[in-house]
């Protein structure tokens, strides 16, 4: 044998007393149901409080701090009534408090939706991955939301 050439390396061997490879472990379909059902039943908890206890009413709810100490609106300004507005199926009136928010309701309930027909198909959960630009995005279009309903022209998207 060549001194130059050494012999090829044996392929690892498993130990006698190694445990064998895990199997894949099956989930019934109750227990993949929790996780979308539970968070389900959590916004809908919120809504339907939100929904009970009028935002329209004063003393229910704080002021938004930024709104109080400077007068300006926030992207989020108008949001609690306009869930009130949703939770009544007042679509109207909930875009009118806050067309942002509303958005996102349905955002939400579209990704919901999605996350509860994977979890009883078995199949993973989705993920809310986005990028770095997408999320970039996002920053603009609530700034930009945030600045114009706080001008004369943009006083349609204000509260």
């Amino acid at each position: 044998m060549d001194a130059s050439r050494t012999p090829a390396a044996a392929p690892p061997t498993r130990s006698p007393h190694a445990a064998p490879p895990a199997a894949p472990v099956r989930v019934s379909r109750a227990r993949r149901l929790v996780a979308p059902v539970l968070t389900l039943a959590g916004v809908a908890a919120a809504f339907a409080y939100v929904g009970a206890v009028d935002p329209n009413e004063p003393h229910h709810y704080p002021v938004c701090p930024l709104f109080r100490l400077t007068g300006v609106l926030c992207p989020g300004c108008g949001g609690l009534r306009s869930a009130h507005a949703f939770a009544h199926g007042d679509l109207v009136t909930a875009l009118g408090a806050n067309a942002l928010a509303v958005a996102g309701y349905l955002v939400f309930a579209a990704f919901a939706a999605l996350w509860l027909v994977r979890a009883f198909r078995g199949r993973p959960a989705p993920r809310l991955a986005l990028g770095r630009s997408a999320w970039w995005a996002l920053a603009v279009i609530a700034a930009g939301f945030a600045t114009v309903r706080n001008f004369p022209i943009g006083s349609a998207l204000a509260p």
